[in-house]
Parts: C-alpha cells; sequence; structure tokens
C-alpha cells in the first residue's frame, strides 16, 4: 500500500487545501496521472501522482486545509493488487518521497476533465465549481481553446479585477504568495552561507550568430536570445555537478538530470520558477518551443506540481526588464542560482585596442556548504566559453 501525500510544492509552503478529487476509491492510476487540485499561496494546482495501482481510500475532503505530508489517500499498488494473498506487513511500502500529488482547482467533481474533454486552468475550474457553470458551455481562450479565469469571470458576469463587492475567486492571492515568498528568502538568508561571482560575457558572437540564424527562420519559429545562456548553464553544470541539486537533512543530493527552473513574474503579482526539464539534452528549437508553452501555462494558472518541485537549479533573467544585474538569493533547498542581465554596450579590450562590445553580467549566488569560489569561478568561465561558439550549443 502506498500513501498520497500532501505535497510540498516550495520552500514557502507549510499546507494546502484540497479542492478537488479528480478520482474515486476504485479507479485505477497510473505514474503521472493528475489525481487532485490542490490550492496553495500560488493559486490551484494540478498535482500527479507517481505510483501505478488502484485508489484505496479518499482520507481528505474536498475543501480541508492540512500540513505538508499529510496522508491525502491510499494506493494499493500494482504489485499489491496482483498479490492478493499478501499480508498487510508484507505489501506495506514506505511513503516514495518521488510521490508528487498534483492540484486541481473545483470544489466539486467534473466528469469531463476526468476525460480530458475539457481543457481549463485549476483556478478557472474552481471558479466554475464555485458558481454552479459547466465548463463545457464555456468558451476558451487560453492554450488550446483552454478555460481561463478570465472566461469564467466573464460567463459568470463578473469584473475581471474583482470589482465587484462581492468575494471573487482568484487563481492566487498575492499578498499571501509575497508573504511565502519573502519567509523562503528570509529562511534562506539564515541557513544558507551564500557566496556571490560574477563575470561580464561579450555577447558578440552570440548575437551575430542568433541573427543570422533568425534570419533564416519563419517569424514564430525564431529563437530568442535567452534560450542561448540558457542551454550554455546547463551544458556548464555537467562540468561542475556539484551546483546542480538540493541539501536536505545536512547532506546534499547531486541530480542526475538538469532541469532549470525559470523565473516568470505573474501578470497578477507574484512569482513562480517552474521547471524546464533535461535543458542539457535539448536542442536550442526545444528549449525555445518548452519555454514558451511554460511562460503561457505559468501565466494562465495550469502548471503542475513536478513542474514546481522538480528544479534542481535557478536561472532568473532581468534584461528584459533593463536591470543590468542581479544578485539572486538561492531557492531551497536548491544550492545555486543564476542571475543574468542586460546586455549593454561597454568598451572592450581586443587585441591592445579599446572597440565597444555587447556585454552581458552574469552573476551567480551559490551554497558554501557545498561548493566554493573556486568551482563557481569555473562554472561561469565554462558558461563565458560556451556562448563564445553558440553554433556548438
Amino acid at each position: 500500500m502506498a500513501d498520497f501525500t500532501m505535497p510540498s510544492l516550495g520552500a514557502d509552503m507549510i499546507e494546502g487545501t484540497l479542492v478537488e478529487w479528480m478520482v474515486e476509491p476504485g479507479d485505477k492510476v497510473k505514474s503521472g496521472d493528475v489525481v487532485a487540485v490542490i490550492e496553495t499561496s500560488k493559486g490551484a494546482i494540478e498535482t500527479e501522482i507517481f505510483v501505478s495501482g488502484t485508489v484505496q481510500e479518499l482520507l481528505v475532503k474536498v475543501g480541508e486545509t492540512v500540513p505538508v505530508g499529510t496522508v491525502l489517500a491510499t494506493i494499493r499498488s500494482v504489485e499489491n493488487v496482483r498479490h492478493p494473498a499478501e499480508s498487510a506487513s508484507e505489501s506495506a511500502m514506505p511513503i516514495p518521497q518521488e510521490l508528487k500529488p498534483v492540484t486541481v482547482a473545483t470544489s466539486r467533481p467534473v466528469a469531463t476533465l476526468k476525460t480530458g474533454i475539457v481543457r481549463a486552468s485549476p483556478a478557472a475550474r474552481k471558479l466554475a465549481a464555485d458558481q454552479g457553470l459547466d465548463l463545457a458551455d464555456i468558451s476558451g481562450s487560453g492554450p488550446g481553446g483552454a478555460v481561463t479565469l478570465n472566461d469564467v469571470q466573464a460567463a459568470a458576469g463578473m469584473k475581471q479585477a474583482g470589482q465587484e463587492s462581492g468575494r471573487v475567486s482568484r487563481g492566487f492571492d498575492p499578498a499571501s504568495m509575497r508573504q511565502g515568498i519573502a519567509a523562503a528568502m528570509a529562511r534562506s538568508k539564515k541557513e544558507i552561507p551564500h557566496y556571490y561571482l560574477s563575470t561580464e560575457i561579450n555577447m558578440k558572437p552570440a548575437q551575430q550568430w542568433l541573427a543570422e540564424e533568425n534570419a533564416r527562420r519563419k517569424i514564430n519559429d525564431r529563437l530568442l536570445q535567452v534560450v542561448l545562456p540558457l542551454k550554455a548553464m546547463a551544458l556548464a553544470l555537467r562540468k561542475v555537478p556539484e551546483l546542480n541539486g538540493f541539501y536536505k537533512n545536512g547532506e546534499f543530493n547531486q541530480s542526475e538530470r538538469i532541469h532549470v527552473g525559470v523565473a516568470v513574474a505573474l501578470r497578477g503579482g507574484g512569482l513562480v520558477a517552474p521547471a524546464l526539464h533535461d535543458v542539457d539534452s535539448k536542442t536550442l528549437d526545444e528549449l525555445m518551443q518548452d519555454l514558451n508553452d511554460l511562460i503561457t501555462r505559468a501565466r494562465t494558472g495550469m502548471l503542475r506540481s513536478s513542474e514546481l518541485t522538480d528544479p534542481t537549479i535557478t536561472l532568473t533573467n532581468m534584461g528584459e526588464n533593463g536591470v543590468e544585474g542581479i544578485f539572486g538569493i538561492i531557492y531551497p533547498p536548491q544550492v545555486a542560482i543564476l542571475g543574468l542581465g542586460k546586455v549593454m554596450e561597454r568598451p572592450w579590450v581586443v587585441d591592445g585596442r579599446i572597440e565597444v562590445r555587447p556585454v552581458m553580467l552574469a552573476s551567480l549566488s551559490a551554497d558554501h556548504r557545498v561548493s566554493d569560489g573556486h568551482r563557481g569561478a569555473v562554472f561561469l568561465n565554462t558558461l563565458d566559453k560556451l556562448l563564445q561558439t553558440p553554433e556548438a550549443l
């Protein structure tokens, strides 16, 4: 028997509210299925399960708020189903750490959601249930025709900004999210011995290659500059793997896979950093497609729990906001964060003469319990060298 528990969807989460069960006792589930919707300060999150078997019992009711780690349901694993004669003691399993719940936002079951007929953000599902609306009757304006929170608000005759006197259900509470972020960052600064490094990177080769490459492409297929340092940082982590992983229970657990959390500012306020998976093994085109998809879903409230718990390192890019540089705070239990600033024209010495070059400030904040300045410098220098030959990324 396996336990499906309230997941920790980040260092700033201590409890969550069960908004909807997507399964019932007796339903068969497989690893990766969305089985519940859980609401946190980041919004309502679709939560996956990472064990296969049959739902035995639902232990938490819709609407209940429980601490992280609380058992929400029990699952009879595939092995147990095949061997019913085994005793409970023989078939019992410890709670697997990879058992990550997924949250879906609705306060009552919606059959069309289980069959995948109606695509909708968790926040939209929750509000539709609260208002007694059928998602099948609402025209979606989101990605792939998905129903968004704004679509449901419009169908319910509400003002989008919550201007009516009654309480409007929002995808997330910006004030609550800000408090959660502040708590996580305060914990990080208190517990993690940060060290900071920075380097200026000549971006002329990268910009020239990108301009030539995009000139050959259709507009919809063109690459953004950010995918180059994104891929380069993942490749640099192969050389300095101690920056990629988690520090838990007094020890560092290096990750074999490189999942980069990309900081995304939400339109309603707040910030999330969902994961792009296996960045080092993907092409630039795949990264561009995945990045566009991730940002769109982050801003329409359609992230999954695994995307919030998987990041092994974080990238924060402030260049698009016109900021010259940023020294980030590590998001626990990660051990490093890379910051990128705006590409600006700067004097640069070339063969003994001064020329103007587009220069980007890259900064590294890392955990001294796991690495040191020398290894951090190797990482930044490797990042720099990789960006000088963008055609090889």
